[in-house]
């Protein structure tokens, strides 16, 4: 079955069965349903500062090198960590560890036990809402580059 698909009626065809990610918990999922999970907001790809002596996230608007900050999409995304050495594979403990996933993210509202919002994919049905209704980086992403200053590109709307 398709992640993307809606989840298939119960037996009796009268309901819709529970979705993967209101029965199961993050370390239930298999591979497949992880990666659906993901909105392609792209917003945990954003650079990020952090202040090192108290800790506090700054999100910024500056995109990593590999985004495509159109569709919010990794350009290598298998290979990422070989471009971007330091790019986080989000496991169950990395989104359970981590204070700079934005409160919109998949990953994140499951691990607390909360649902998923109207907008994602795979309650709406629609891949493209997320972008649509600005939940995402496409249209507000700025790419990086070596002249770029994190700390003039600080912006709010990615928490």
């Amino acid at each position: 079955m398709d992640p993307a698909e809606p989840e298939p009626f119960d037996a009796v065809g009268t309901a819709p069965a529970t979705p993967f990610w209101r029965r199961k918990r993050l370390e239930e999922l298999n591979g497949e349903e992880w990666e659906a999970l993901c909105d392609g907001c792209g917003k945990c790809c954003l650079e990020k500062l952090e202040d090192a002596d108290t800790g506090a996230i700054s999100f910024t608007e500056v995109a990593c090198t590999l985004l495509d900050i159109g569709s919010c999409r990794c350009r290598h995304y298998e290979q990422r960590r070989r471009f971007v050495p330091n790019c986080e594979r989000l496991t169950p403990a990395v989104v359970r560890a981590v204070n700079w996933l934005p409160s919109s993210c998949a990953y994140r509202l499951v691990a607390d036990g909360n649902d998923l919002p109207w907008w994602h994919y795979l309650v709406s049905g629609d891949r493209d809402l997320v972008h649509r209704i600005g939940a995402s980086a496409s249209g507000r992403a700025v790419r990086s580059g070596p002249r770029v200053r994190l700390e003039h590109h600080i912006v709010d709307w990615p928490a």
